[in-house]
């Protein structure tokens, strides 16, 4: 497989559960084990288009066990031979191989992936300004190395903020920001504003007014209840990515000093 790949460095790497969880896009060539007709193959690729129940192949690195994975899009490219070229868009975890399968199967003729390159991982895309080459990051690197420059660093290494830009937001006070760092969740007075659309159990990032990422957090409450609440938890951290210390402490911990 080729194409885009994330790679997190130091502390960023505490954000990578948003990757993996993201949404993906994949072009991928298939390859027929017989005849099928065009008409077909489009018609059996538009039938995934949904929610589709997988069982991970045998290679894999998580357990065998049936699931769901959502396919946002399947947009048939062209067909050479036996061979099939298409764009899909699915949910983070979908394994393109065993759709594959499952098409050739649906076909009645059988199927496998012979070529795959992912386009996009979360908020990265093959076709974004942003998208560098290992070849680019290898010359960069050297250049750094002889000049001492961290502009140059800046060409290929990005703000840890770049990961998180899919998921909704919740932006907070700065009172609040390092009684978060230490881990308490997010109550209704520490929020100012909250992007729309959130529902209990959503994935969300906490941000500080400057937009510099605090933690990731489980939604405890929908949007209109975060904003209509006076009191309460409205949030359940699950995972702190700014350093204790960042912001002034301003809150009591309970215990007499």
């Amino acid at each position: 497989m080729t194409g885009v790949l994330p790679i997190t460095l130091e502390d960023s790497t505490k954000v990578v559960q948003a990757l993996l969880y993201s949404g993906k896009e994949y072009i991928c060539v298939m390859k027929l084990h017989g005849n099928a007709q065009e008409e077909s193959i489009q018609r059996v690729l538009g039938e995934f288009e949904d929610e589709i129940y997988q069982r991970p192949p045998l290679r894999s690195s998580v357990k065998r066990q049936l699931r769901t994975r959502r396919i946002y899009y399947i947009d048939y490219m062209e067909t050479n031979g036996r061979n099939v070229l298409f764009r899909v868009g699915c949910e983070g975890g979908t394994y393109i191989r065993k759709l594959c399968f499952d098409v050739g199967e649906v076909l009645g003729v059988g199927a496998h992936m012979q070529e795959l390159r992912r386009t996009r991982a979360g908020p990265f895309a093959e076709d974004s300004k942003t998208f560098v080459t290992l070849l680019e990051v290898a010359n960069w690197f050297a250049d750094w190395q002889e000049k001492k420059d961290d502009a140059i660093l800046r060409k290929f290494i990005q703000p840890m903020e770049n990961a998180l830009a899919l998921l909704p937001r919740i932006v907070v006070r700065d009172s609040a920001v390092d009684a978060l760092c230490h881990g308490a969740n997010l109550t209704a007075p520490g929020v100012l504003s909250v992007d729309s659309g959130i529902t209990k159990g959503a994935v969300t990032a906490v941000f500080t007014l400057k937009g510099e990422a605090i933690a990731l957090a489980q939604a405890h409450v929908s949007t209109q209840d975060m904003m209509a609440l006076q009191h309460g938890t409205v949030a359940i951290l699950r995972r702190v990515v700014m350093p204790r210390g960042t912001y002034p402490r301003v809150w009591r911990s309970g215990k007499k000093e």
